[in-house]
């Protein structure tokens, strides 16, 4: 049986297709430091309010009410606590009325998206640890994904850092609990 070969024309334009979603394949990756970014738990979205620190509102660029999103792998201090006013007002300088990408990995207790929030490339979460208005999220005896952008921070006297006196969220929550009211 004799193979036919495709037209040349057919053949370079197949190529050139290959081209191109090898190339787009590849972009996606290198602008996603997240593999699971291209998951279902992806999605883009405007940030409609900052709560806290930690805590924005996002309304799905699809539709749909604003979702609360808790942003994972930082913790920012209580609104109530020395420095939380101001890493809220950080946030919403960073992100109010801005588009997102949203990773969603579980919700939480309180029925918030525990999320990686993204600006463009940056992850949000690791910036503001970077700028001194929130610590990397311990557990246990783990220091936490962004306990060198603390370090620096630290180091460096970045935000609430400057103050040697400031205190870690979960121990002022464990000594006065939780915020009653923003003031």
């Amino acid at each position: 049986m004799k193979r036919l070969s495709p037209h040349p024309a057919i053949a370079r334009a197949l190529a050139r297709l290959v081209l191109v979603a090898t190339a787009a394949l590849s972009w996606t990756a290198a602008v996603s430091s997240e593999p699971a970014l291209a998951s279902k738990a992806s999605w883009a979205g405007v940030v409609t309010y900052v709560v806290d620190g930690d805590t924005v509102y996002v309304r799905p660029l699809e539709g749909g009410e604003a979702r609360n999103i808790r942003l994972l792998g930082m913790d920012a201090p209580e609104i109530c606590q020395p420095g939380g006013v101001a890493a809220r007002q950080a946030l919403q300088e960073r992100l109010l009325q801005r588009h997102v990408r949203v990773q969603s990995q579980r919700k939480d207790d309180y029925g918030r998206d525990l999320a990686k929030v993204y600006l463009g490339r940056e992850d949000v979460g690791q910036w503001m640890v970077r700028h001194g208005q929130a610590w990397s999220y311990r557990f246990r005896q783990e220091l936490g994904v962004y306990a060198t952008e603390e370090q620096n921070a630290k180091v460096l006297g970045r935000g609430l850092f400057a103050d040697p006196a400031s205190e870690y969220p979960g121990d002022f929550r464990r000594r006065h609990g939780p915020c009653r009211s923003a003031p």
